[in-house]
């Protein structure tokens, strides 16, 4: 899958800005839910947890790119 990706011509760098895009959608919208009236603490971190978890997937698929242009 990473070498399909490389050949499309997906760069690594697409992928660590992925990374760093959730980290701050997820800021974003634990911001934004607990701004809400009537929504809970609890449902505000739930939005930002799930979104955070992005992140660790895009980094990885950076590093596993990486890999494949040195190749």
């Amino acid at each position: 899958m990473i070498e399909k990706l490389h050949e499309t011509g997906i760069k690594s760098e697409y992928a660590y800005l992925g990374g760093f895009a959730s980290i701050a959608l997820s800021f974003i919208a634990w911001l934004i839910s607990r701004g809400k009236p009537g929504d809970s603490k609890a449902q505000s971190d739930r939005w930002g947890i799930f979104i955070g978890h992005w992140a660790p997937t895009f980094f990885a698929i950076g590093i596993a790119l990486r890999l494949e242009e040195k190749k």
